[in-house]
């Protein structure tokens, strides 16, 4: 069993341009996959989530959504905060 491997959002872009270019010329998906050494669920997750972009969207996008998840974790907290404080001042501790 192999290691999985991440790919950083310029990675992917350039393996879309390569993998589109081969399509172009003719090949089959199954063995641009190949080439590429990824699954075609893969591809077709990236071609989904970073069709079109240049590899500056893509750092944004990732950037947004890491910053979106940390927001997201800091508002629960904030939330479980005051829902304490306010079983506290009620007296049902």
């Amino acid at each position: 069993m192999t290691k999985r491997r991440r790919h950083t959002p310029d990675q992917i872009i350039r393996k879309i341009a390569e993998g589109n270019k081969l399509l172009a010329g003719g090949s089959e998906l199954d063995e641009v996959c190949r080439h590429l050494q990824i699954a075609e669920s893969t591809w077709h997750r990236w071609v989904a989530q970073y069709g079109g972009m240049k590899a500056s969207d893509a750092k944004r996008l990732k950037e947004l959504e890491w910053e979106n998840a940390r927001l997201k974790k800091l508002l629960a907290e904030a939330e479980l905060d005051k829902a304490m404080l306010k079983e506290l001042a009620e007296g049902n501790f």
